[in-house]
This record gives structure tokens, C-alpha cells and sequence, in this order.
């Protein structure tokens, strides 16, 4: 038997240097840059100063990771509303728990 795992142990995420120059002009060219690119610069904002006080990349990374699966998910998101969708028969659970009482 062998000691060495496995598996291989996953790598931190780490963006391509210009991943946020590319996400921020993504942003831009978006119908909803008055809200998406104020939103994505007070983040990047505060991830920066965090970075600054722990030297630590993690919360730069972090931003553009998540800013990253905004977009991707974005044409979904839009399909589906689209769609007009009907939840009638969505399931409330603050209701159903407010009948118990």
C-alpha cells in the first residue's frame, strides 16, 4: 500500500492577471452596468484594502471568482425570467411555518 493520496489536492484559485480588467470591460458592455459596475468597484475596493492590511491575494481572487459566476450565470437568469415561468405552485415555508403556530 501506498501513503500518498489518492487524489491530487486541489489548487487555490488564482485568476489570470488581467481577469479583473476583463471582468470590470465585461461589466461595462452589460445592460446592467449602472448597477453591476458600481457594485463590482465598491467590492473590489474593499477586497483591495483588505489585501492591503493581511497581504493576502484571497479576497481580490474571491471578488473576481464570484463576479465571474455572475456573468456566467447571467443568460440563465435572463432565460428563465424570460420564460415567464410560473412558480404558482412555489411552496412558501415562512407561511407554511406561520400555520403551525
Amino acid at each position: 500500500m501506498s501513503a500518498q493520496p489518492d487524489h491530487a489536492p486541489l489548487a487555490p484559485y488564482a485568476p489570470a492577471p488581467g481577469a479583473p480588467a476583463e471582468l470590470l470591460a465585461q461589466l461595462r458592455a452589460d445592460r446592467r452596468a449602472a448597477q453591476w459596475v458600481p457594485a463590482f468597484e465598491r467590492q473590489w475596493a474593499s477586497a483591495l484594502e483588505h489585501s492591503r492590511r493581511t497581504f493576502s491575494l484571497a479576497a481580490l481572487y474571491e471578488v473576481v471568482q464570484e463576479w465571474q459566476g455572475l456573468i456566467a450565470s447571467a443568460p440563465a437568469v435572463d432565460a428563465f425570467v424570460a420564460s415567464a415561468y410560473d412558480d404558482s405552485e412555489f411552496i412558501d415555508m415562512a407561511e407554511l411555518r406561520g400555520r403551525r403556530r
